[in-house]
């Protein structure tokens, strides 16, 4: 089994939920309704984009990104 990291980003949604985008693989573009939701279908959606690209025989993208920290939320809070 191989592993692979890819930054991820999250949008909150005027409208509610959050927008996950992934820079290195443009074409993911998924949703959550909660954050850990949008997580959950970022990781599916990453592995069935690597797992179509394996099938079909294609360069698994890295990201390069990578360099960066590995993790930006945007945490709102009310006092």
């Amino acid at each position: 089994m191989s592993h692979y990291a890819y930054h991820v980003l999250y949008e909150e949604l005027g409208e509610g939920g959050y927008q996950v985008m992934v820079p290195a693989l443009p074409g993911i573009v998924t949703y959550g309704r909660t954050l850990g939701e949008a997580r959950e279908m970022a990781k599916d959606a990453i592995a069935c984009h690597i797992r179509e690209l394996l099938r079909d025989n294609e360069e698994i993208p890295e990201d390069p990104f990578l360099p960066l920290p590995p993790v930006r939320e945007d945490l709102r809070t009310t006092v």
